[in-house]
């Protein structure tokens, strides 16, 4: 009898979102109001905060969110906080206090974004990362 073959099937992990980590001295209502002025959007607080569980499904944290989805650009923008309860959202970041993820993104220039956002009064400073560099970048998920 031939012997079974067997077959590996590789998946490449593939991010949707662009990801800016932001550093703040202010609440999150006040740098979504910040981001709203600059940007000409409306971020407004989720009713259900951005809930981070194990593999198990147990909570391990819940965090701040806000979004705006902009129908004409089809782009949506999350706001969440990253430190809550001594847990992070991105444990590799742990200086951001915020980021800011731009879904399906085809319409906005990343680099000139950062730029902007360095103007608005709130933040102390604007970083992009490479979701495909972080490791628990695999874990988020936006709907």
């Amino acid at each position: 009898m031939a012997k079974p073959k067997k077959h590996t099937l590789t998946f490449e992990q593939s991010f949707n979102f662009d990801m800016i980590g932001i550093s703040s001295h202010h609440s999150d209502y006040r740098l979504a109001w910040g981001i709203n002025k600059l940007l000409s959007i409306q971020l407004c607080k989720c009713d259900e905060e951005y809930v981070v569980t194990n593999k198990k499904g147990k909570v391990l944290a819940r965090h701040s969110m806000y979004e705006f989805r902009d129908q004409e650009n089809r782009l949506d923008y999350f706001l969440v906080k990253n430190k809550c309860q001594g847990n992070l959202l991105v444990p590799e970041k742990p200086s951001m206090d915020f980021f800011l993820f731009l879904c399906d993104n085809c319409a906005i220039d990343i680099e000139i974004l950062t730029k902007d956002l360095k103007t608005v009064a709130s933040i102390l400073g604007v970083f992009p990362f490479d979701p495909e560099e972080i490791a628990s970048a695999q874990g988020l998920v936006f709907i």
